[in-house]
C-alpha cells in the first residue's frame, strides 16, 4: 500500500479509525506554537469548505468550523463568553450581516 503524506492537525479519534481499517499510521504530539498555527490552519480549511459545500453538508462544515473555534478558545484560555461578549458588542456598534447588504464603492 501506498504511503500517503499528510502533515496535518487531525481529530483525535482519526487513529481509532485508521487502525480499526487495518492501516498503519505514524502520529506525533505538537508543541503549543506549532499546534496553534495548526488549527488557525485548520479554521481556513473548513471555511474554504463550508464556502465550497452545498446545502446537504453546509452543517457539517459549519460544525467543524465551530469545532476549531472552540479547540482554539482552550488553547489560547479565551472563554466563549467573552467571545460572544465582544460578537455583541461588534454586532451593536457596526451590525450584523442581516440586510445583506454589498458596499460597491465609496469617496
Amino acid at each position: 500500500m501506498a504511503k500517503i503524506t499528510y502533515n496535518k492537525l487531525i481529530r483525535d479519534r482519526i487513529p481509532e479509525i485508521i487502525e480499526k481499517d487495518g492501516k498503519r499510521y505514524a502520529v506525533e504530539t505538537m508543541p503549543p506554537g506549532e499546534y496553534e498555527k495548526a488549527l488557525l490552519d485548520k479554521l481556513v480549511e473548513e471555511a474554504q469548505e463550508a464556502q465550497q459545500a452545498d446545502e446537504l453538508h453546509l452543517k457539517t462544515e459549519l460544525a467543524d468550523i465551530l469545532e476549531v473555534v472552540d479547540a482554539l478558545l482552550i488553547q489560547k484560555g479565551i472563554s466563549r463568553q467573552a467571545v460572544r461578549g465582544l460578537q455583541r458588542q461588534r454586532r451593536s456598534e457596526r451590525g450584523g450581516f442581516e440586510k445583506r447588504l454589498k458596499l460597491l464603492w465609496t469617496e
